[in-house]
């Protein structure tokens, strides 16, 4: 056969191969990366197909970010499907499936929708909390063979961004605030999820993002909103953001995600990063010496429609030019593909006009090939749907991650000699379950004056329409309303207050520790594991992956880009009382107010 599709070639021959095949227009789809869904959600069946018969058979894309599936079997199937399509092509390209985060407990349209056929884990700050190397090496394994069963051979992450400004909406989505600690994360990961020294066949390839680190927003405000473009660095720590980036490239990462932020006040460009040539151009591709895939945040080019919402074009600082013109500037500086968007005539365009030269687009395209045939794409085409619906959530997973969930959890305080729930206890329940309890040993009762104790459990605050896109992403204030901090007092009064609260961002926990009997800090847990803690039948052994503030002045006059920079903080990284509830232990980091 002797051509691309002989997998006896070596890679280089089958890209060169392949590569000297191919027209512009099928160059161009292979530079673009938008969603595809299968049916369900509001989507027919029949809209479903039409749409992947125009994209991935007409224009012929082959990068999708799946999106959506009732279950693991439904995003198996739907894989299958795409591949036919892309089969029937002149050249018949495979389809390669991206995902952002799909085992976690919480969904978000924009980045991450749960999938509860998944085993299910804490947010990646629970697996910092854990400690150690082996809960990321565990997660990173088990979510390469659960979206290999899917077909899912590329994975929208890890976040390598440092969580510095505590109101960022997307810290829950990082390693933490510890420059080190974040890197040494990024490389285990990132490791387990390739499965081997190289990419191959077993592998998922992570795209390592935001570069060049998107914690330092303005304010905590996200730049996915076109009224929070600003990312600043009132602290100068432009390189301490670069460092889990060069740690994650040394360690073999082949691609890696520009943010959306525009820097202010720095020497870079006041551009967007994706356009940003100081940044892309000169400390990626020349400094650090990336060769591998860089690909653009979501819908730089153009808009779309996301939940009723009309989003993009995010091209912070260059919103007054066209697509084609945008396109080209990231070209320029050495992107080589468009996350969200799905118009390859704008590629085509340019090169038709001279304006990118062919030669400057098959540089991405080899790339982005040489990726694919590592992969094994060309080989393996098909998954099976029965093997992934045993494969996925398969009970050695599924304990895996409850066992990183009850690891994750950090007891912050005991107040008030509290003690472990025992057998028969009768509790009011606010933000619990009723369903965990039998398994837990309680009783549910309807009554404040009723209950040996209250267990509540509490989101980290946010002010409602102040985070990016109403409230898919949670801005603004971290402190808890008087209202919830007088319901606490108000359940002290009769019975002692058990609290988790999810720190999703860092808050403030100060007027809790005055009223509750314990305060634990989660990062997704199901109420079965966090009663297990409650009632002493698991131990504490998480500690914080950042520092709690101690009040929202603190917050406000720290830096956005300096680790570890509120004034008195509450609880330092590495705090947390190491013992079951109720019980001496010892305890590690320190308490500082």
């Amino acid at each position: 056969m002797n051509d691309y599709r002989d997998p006896a070639l070596p890679v280089d021959r089958r890209v060169d191969d392949l590569l000297g095949r191919m027209t512009v227009a099928e160059k161009a789809a292979l530079m673009f990366h938008p969603s595809t869904a299968p049916a369900g959600d509001g989507l027919s069946e029949a809209d479903a197909i039409a749409a992947a018969e125009r994209f991935a058979g007409e224009r012929g894309i082959s990068h999708f970010n799946v999106l959506g599936g009732q279950d693991s079997a439904a995003v198996a199937a739907w894989h299958n499907t795409l591949q036919e399509i892309a089969e029937a092509t002149r050249l018949g390209i495979p389809v390669t499936l991206s995902t952002d985060p799909r085992h976690g407990f919480r969904s978000n349209l924009f980045t991450g929708q749960a999938l509860d056929s998944l085993s299910r884990w804490p947010d990646a700050p629970g697996i910092a909390a854990i400690g150690g190397l082996d809960a990321a090496r565990s997660f990173g394994d088990t979510m390469r063979r659960e979206l290999l069963a899917m077909g899912i051979r590329v994975f929208l992450g890890p976040m390598a961004d440092l969580f510095t400004e505590p109101r960022w909406s997307r810290g829950s989505g990082t390693f933490g605030e510890h420059p080190e600690r974040v890197a040494e994360l990024t490389v285990a990961f990132i490791e387990a999820l390739r499965g081997g020294t190289e990419l191959g066949p077993d592998s998922v390839a992570a795209v390592v993002k935001h570069f060049p680190g998107g914690g330092p927003q303005l304010n905590g405000d996200d730049a996915h909103d076109p009224r929070y473009p600003e990312q600043v660095y009132p602290g100068g720590m432009q390189e301490l953001h670069l460092e889990p980036f060069t740690r994650a490239f040394a360690a073999g990462a082949t691609q890696v995600m520009t943010y959306y932020g525009k820097p202010v006040g720095t020497e870079w460009e006041e551009v967007g990063f994706a356009f940003n040539a100081p940044v892309v151009r000169d400390i990626l591709r020349r400094r650090l010496g990336f060769d591998g895939i860089v690909v653009t945040d979501w819908n730089l080019l153009e808009s779309e429609s996301v939940a009723g919402l009309e989003f993009g074009p995010n091209g912070w600082g260059l919103e007054h030019l066209t697509p084609v013109e945008r396109a080209a500037i990231a070209i320029d500086v050495g992107v080589d593909q468009f996350g969200g968007d799905r118009n390859p005539a704008l590629v085509e365009e340019l090169v038709d006009s001279g304006r990118i030269t062919e030669a400057r687009i098959d540089e991405s395209v080899r790339r982005l090939l040489h990726e694919k045939f590592q992969l094994g794409a060309f080989e393996h085409r098909r998954v099976d749907t029965e093997a992934a619906r045993a494969e996925c959530g398969s009970p050695v997973f599924f304990e895996r991650g409850v066992a990183a969930q009850r690891a994750s959890l950090v007891l912050l305080a005991e107040n008030h000699g509290a003690r472990a729930l025992a057998a028969g206890s009768r509790v009011l329940l606010d933000g619990v379950s009723p369903d965990a309890l039998p398994a837990a040993d309680l009783v549910a009762v309807d009554e404040l004056d009723q209950a040996d104790a209250v267990l509540v459990r509490l989101d980290s605050p946010f002010e409602p329409g102040r985070g990016s896109l109403g409230d898919f992403f949670r801005g603004g204030s971290l402190a808890f309303t008087g209202e919830v901090v007088e319901r606490m007092r108000r359940y002290a009064e009769h019975a002692p207050v058990y609290v988790s609260v999810y720190l999703e961002r860092p808050a403030v926990l100060t007027p809790l520790l005055d009223i509750a009997a314990v305060v634990v800090g989660d990062f997704g847990a199901s109420d079965a594991v966090v009663l297990d803690a409650f009632t002493g039948r698991a131990a504490f052994s998480g500690t914080l992956p950042f520092d709690l503030p101690s009040s929202m002045a603190a917050v406000e006059a720290s830096r956005e880009d300096v680790p570890f920079d509120t004034a008195d903080p509450l609880f330092r990284t590495g705090f947390g009382l190491q013992r079951t509830l109720g019980l001496e232990g010892t305890t590690e980091g320190r308490l500082t107010a």
